[in-house]
């Protein structure tokens, strides 16, 4: 995906090798210089021209003029005492910033990732619409938070979720480009099967990441089990109702294969009482399905507020009535790991 930054120079990470290999020759070089270039930026993920020692000093001159290759800085890092949890708040080129968070697990270190700054879906019991939309973040930008949380921390990272701020669905092609990149097998080689990105169900892009068939885990922010309910907390509801939606998850499964996975913020007496959990039962019924259960982050601005023992009691319900449910597990929250909240307290 060829893209400009606002001085007019091509944004090489987001370049995939037969795009780069095309501009290579455009700009009068050898076709193998493409396949060297790549190996610096996805394997040895250097963060300048100048590093890209083999390469000689009048090509490195004329990469800095043809492309422009972006960093993120760390403004701040907090490292959980509890679960090996770190969370940064990276600042963009441009002065933004954004939240990425790794996730220790027994199978490997996971990264969620941010793809706008900010979120323009407003639902309503979460801290990233709070602090408002600004722009789209790039394929590069996305990327970037998983090379630079793996270099600071010095750990491998093995999967990646699509969680942090924003609606991933509606910054399509970036994000749908960057999962394109990190999964090339000249550089990341991360299998997509180690992939998940959440929508709040923004239902035309479900039918057309099917067609894709890309691999990656779809999660759907449900968090209701009615129109009503549902549209009280998510306006997004309000164009794509519940019924449009689960039509657009069997399509994906029938097409993929891949089971979805339904994620359900608990918040006391709005959601959670057992016709709450007799209600999703029935309407997940015959899904090839997995609830995810997550009590709510409290956030200053709202007055939603669950724990987790409420959330076992709820899954307990659901497994009772044949869904398969869990809690999510809890991480971070000696260091406020909920995305939104440190990117607001920071610019407030």
């Amino acid at each position: 995906m060829v893209a400009y930054d606002e001085n007019g120079k091509i944004d090489i990470l987001g370049l995939l090798p037969d795009e780069l290999e095309e501009q290579i020759l455009l700009a009068g070089e050898k076709k193998f210089r493409a396949k060297q270039i790549f190996e610096w930026l996805h394997v040895k993920r250097v963060d300048s021209f100048v590093k890209m020692t083999n390469l000689s000093v009048q090509l490195r001159e004329k990469l800095e003029k043809i492309f422009c290759l972006k960093s993120l800085f760390i403004v701040k890092r907090l490292e959980s005492n509890t679960d090996n949890t770190v969370k940064y708040l990276y600042r963009l080129p441009d002065g933004n910033h954004v939240e990425t968070v790794i996730m220790e697990y027994n199978y490997g270190n996971t990264v969620c990732v941010s793809t706008q700054v900010g979120c323009k879906m407003g639902c309503r019991f979460c801290a990233s619409t709070i602090a408002g939309y600004k722009r789209d973040l790039s394929s590069s930008e996305i990327l970037l938070q998983i090379y630079e949380a793996a270099r600071d921390s010095g750990r491998k990272i093995t999967g990646a979720v699509l969680m942090g701020i924003g609606e991933p669905m509606d910054n399509f092609d970036n994000v749908v480009n960057f999962l394109k990149v990190l999964s090339c097998e000249q550089g990341t080689n991360m299998s997509l099967r180690h992939v998940s990105v959440s929508t709040c169900g923004i239902v035309p892009r479900i039918y057309e990441l099917a067609e894709m068939k890309l691999g990656i885990t779809l999660s759907i922010s449900l968090h209701a089990s009615n129109n009503k309910s549902r549209s009280e907390i998510m306006p997004v509801n309000n164009k794509y109702d519940i019924n449009e939606l689960l039509t657009a998850c069997r399509y994906y499964f029938k097409v993929t294969g891949r089971r979805i996975s339904f994620e359900y913020a608990l918040i006391d007496g709005h959601n959670d009482k057992q016709s709450d959990a007799e209600e999703l039962a029935a309407l997940l019924k015959n899904f090839v399905c997995h609830v995810n259960i997550i009590p709510v982050n409290k956030i200053k601005e709202r007055d939603y507020r669950s724990d987790r023992k409420a959330a076992e009691r709820f899954r307990k319900r659901l497994e009772a009535l044949g869904l398969n449910a869990t809690v999510r597990r809890t991480l971070g929250s000696d260091i406020d790991a909920a995305c939104g909240q440190l990117r607001r307290e920071y610019e407030i």
